[in-house]
């Protein structure tokens, strides 16, 4: 701790001097002044801890020195000694706000010290209650700072939580720029600050050390014409530096208005560091936010992207479930346009036509469904109709593949609310990657049954099987146990049945070769 520096400030040049051997034996910091003109002259341009003040003096008082003194360093402790104490001298002093009071002459020298000390223990009780009612509205204003993720709000909160905390009327917060290492104005509020304040500004940060300046002291000569010329009464800067951040937050008042005192400075800086945290925590929740749209954006083309790769493997199924009608309206349309047809064989003609062509509209529209991007809103989706379905668009190639497929269905299975498209999806990524499973052909067995909450599918084929080593890897993306695999469909159907509040895993106890579980909840929860 540092030693307390006293002025005493006594016409009386014995008094001074005495004052000055009593309080130096104790180990203070002693300076006097027989003037109390060239006193108040003194504490402009030097920080004291303790005014020790004679009452009556020619010219000026000690009351008046006293003013002077709580309006240029108000932190200050004030004890007063007069030879002449009355109550009206002692109801004054308390009004304004003096720490003590000592009758002259002293009895002893310890009267002196002791009154010195208890002084100083007073200021600092007074200081410390000051300083805890003004800390407890910060936990609201650090509340209302870390709950703001977007910068330009958040800027606006910080200027504000200055102005409304250390009652000013100018701030502002200066960024400085990593690469040319200038300071740039983020927000302010008030008088706005000239371009020659930022060689101030640039000094505080390379300095480290916040800086208060009142323009009548004390302080640098220097600084305090700064605040002359800006019509500023008082001003502090506080440095802020972080590896990411380097600002310098700044809070002034006006020539009429109370000087800044040392509780304000530390008020300033804890406020100072709440702004830069909150301001770490914005980049932070913007840098995430990003992330995740880059990943969500990802995902979706991801999942286009094997979409359509599902799709060219079935080109040759599709081919054959168009054209197998198309086929079938070409030679009805033919025969119906025979001259010797009676009329009554040309309609059932035409309507076999129509009939199919019914057949090839709701195969193009599922096809569509498919294929489009855009489709994500839920819909009441049969598992089993749409399980059929499949099967029967694979079939062709399922038979070429010499791969037969058997369903089983445990009792009744309710529709689910899903996407559609996106489940039909995953049955056919699990379906075509149990034919490469099997090149020589085999058995795929589908099971499904009802559960208390939703569904439960298995798909279990008769090949290989997937290594025990490369288990855990699967659902990654680009991971592939097949030669030419592009390792992206089991990790789109991963997200697609994940997405709907489900789950899909592999079950390695279940062999021989690969036994795939879906779960699929009834109401569905699409993300």
């Amino acid at each position: 701790m540092e030693t307390p520096f006293v002025l005493v400030v006594d016409d009386e040049p014995g008094i001074a001097l005495l004052c000055k051997r009593l309080l130096s034996r104790s180990g203070y910091m002693v300076e006097t002044e027989t003037d109390p003109r060239k006193a108040i002259n003194y504490l402009k341009e030097n920080k004291i801890d303790l005014l020790l003040v004679d009452i009556r003096m020619p010219e000026v008082d000690g009351f008046e020195v006293i003013q002077h003194a709580q309006r240029l360093q108000p932190d200050a402790a004030v004890l007063i000694m007069t030879g002449h104490g009355t109550v009206e001298t002692a109801i004054r002093a308390l009004r304004q706000g003096v720490d003590g009071l000592l009758l002259k002459p002293f009895g002893k020298g310890s009267d002196l010290v002791d009154a010195v000390k208890l002084a100083l223990v007073d200021c600092q009780q007074k200081r410390d209650a000051a300083r805890t009612q003004a800390l407890r509205p910060l936990f609201s204003v650090t509340e209302s700072l870390l709950s703001e993720t977007r910068r330009e709000p958040l800027l606006d909160l910080i200027i504000s939580a200055i102005c409304t905390h250390l009652q000013c009327s100018h701030a502002a917060c200066f960024q400085q720029n990593i690469e040319t290492k200038e300071f740039s104005l983020l927000a302010s509020r008030g008088r706005e600050v000239p371009k020659k304040f930022y060689d101030l500004i640039s000094s505080v940060d390379e300095s480290a050390t916040p800086l208060m300046i009142n323009a009548s002291g004390p302080g640098q000569t220097t600084l305090r014409s700064i605040l002359t010329d800006l019509r500023l009464g008082a001003a502090i800067l506080t440095p802020i530096q972080r590896p990411n951040l380097r600002m310098v937050v700044y809070a002034a008042r006006n020539l009429n208005e109370l000087h800044f005192r040392e509780s304000d400075l530390e008020l300033f800086q804890i406020l100072a560091r709440q702004a830069a945290a909150a301001l770490e925590n914005a980049r932070l929740y913007a840098e995430q936010l990003d992330y995740v749209r880059k990943v969500e954006d990802s995902q979706k083309a991801l999942l286009q992207a094997e979409k359509m790769a599902a799709a060219g493997r079935l080109s040759a199924s599709i081919a054959h479930e168009v054209n197998n009608p198309l086929q079938a309206v070409q030679n009805c349309l033919h025969l119906a346009g025979r001259e010797d047809l009676p009329a009554e064989k040309r309609q059932e003609y035409f309507n076999l036509a129509r009939t199919e062509l019914e057949r090839l509209t709701i195969t193009v529209r599922r096809m569509l469904d498919f294929y489009r991007p855009g489709a994500t809103s839920l819909e009441t989706v049969d598992l089993v109709e749409m399980l059929q379905y499949i099967l029967n668009l694979m079939s062709k190639q399922l038979s070429e593949a010499n791969v037969k497929v058997v369903v089983d269905f445990f009792g009744k299975i309710s529709p689910i609310q899903a996407v559609g498209s996106q489940i039909q999806q995953v049955f056919i990524n699990l379906i075509l990657n149990a034919v490469d499973a099997m090149p020589e052909g085999g058995v795929l067995k589908i099971i499904a049954r009802q559960l208390k909450e939703g569904v439960e599918l298995m798909f279990q084929d008769q090949g290989k099987g997937i290594p025990e080593e490369k288990q855990p890897n699967i659902f990654e993306p680009f991971f592939s146990t097949k030669d030419g695999g592009t390792g992206l469909g089991l990790t789109v159907s991963y997200n697609i049945i994940t997405a709907h509040g489900g789950a899909l895993e592999l079950l390695p106890e279940r062999g021989p070769g690969a036994c795939f579980r879906i779960f699929l909840p009834i109401g569905g929860e699409h993300q």
